[in-house]
């Protein structure tokens, strides 16, 4: 049964710069956090100042001060460093990975989500090297779970490989962004089709799996576990309105 007021709360975009509701979507429980871009700047976050990776919420908040929202971005190898494109403050630390490859990442299509001033969008990455990107902070990750309002071609909907899974999707003009983590195993095609059906977004991106994480003080969350590499959020206080 669809908790139908905080999923038509959802659809309607976001009243507040970050705002995180529960929604039970065909009986499955959902956490989505939506981030207005143009109110709210989303980062993403992988090095301390001395060069040692965050690996955790706790530890930004250390240096950088108190989030109001953040979530694993992307997957990592085992040092932490981004297997695909990473770029932060405009900078590019790790190139893009257009082949595929093992595991999920490799899973074409995968894509990039790219954040610029303003607003931040979901691309396909084959589409982003064409188009380029001129991104303030991107992270790339797989596979993509829904592109140009088309599920991933190889999901199934009866697939036995469950997870707990988070992603994040955006509105074409880069002006919604929906982060979620599911709070119960689900396969690639029910997490997307949450994305599309559910949410109404025409393009979104797998994060991870078993190490999906979120961070989020409205509902009194922090999740803790192993170390991180890349993680995306919004530092309190640094948008418009704080």
């Amino acid at each position: 049964m669809i908790r139908l007021a905080a999923l038509l709360v959802l659809l309607a975009g976001p009243a507040a710069a970050v705002t995180c509701n529960a929604v039970d979507w065909r009986n499955t429980r959902f956490t989505v956090c939506e981030v207005n871009p143009a109110e709210e700047p989303i980062r993403l976050f992988l090095d301390d100042e001395n060069g040692r990776r965050f690996g955790s919420f706790r530890a930004i908040e250390s240096e950088l001060g108190e989030l109001s929202f953040a979530m694993n971005a992307g997957m990592y190898h085992q040092d932490l460093s981004p297997v695909g494109l990473y770029v932060e403050n405009g900078e590019e630390k790790m190139r893009v990975i257009p082949n595929a490859g093992p595991g999920n990442f490799g899973m074409l299509p995968n894509g990039v989500f790219c954040v610029r001033d303003g607003s931040a969008v979901v691309v396909e990455t084959l589409r982003f090297e064409r188009e380029g990107g001129d991104c303030t902070f991107a992270t790339q990750s797989g596979p993509m779970l829904v592109i140009d309002g088309e599920l991933h071609p190889r999901f199934l909907p009866n697939s036995n490989s469950r997870h707990i899974r988070n992603g994040v999707g955006t509105s074409a003009d880069g002006q919604r962004v929906v982060f979620v983590i599911s709070e119960e195993v689900v396969n690639f095609h029910d997490f997307a089709t949450f994305f599309r059906d559910g949410l109404g977004v025409p393009n979104a991106l797998y994060f991870d799996g078993k190490v999906s994480r979120l961070h989020a003080p409205e509902i009194g969350r922090s999740d803790a576990g192993f170390a991180m590499g890349p993680i995306v959020g919004v530092l309190d206080g640094a948008g418009s309105g704080g």
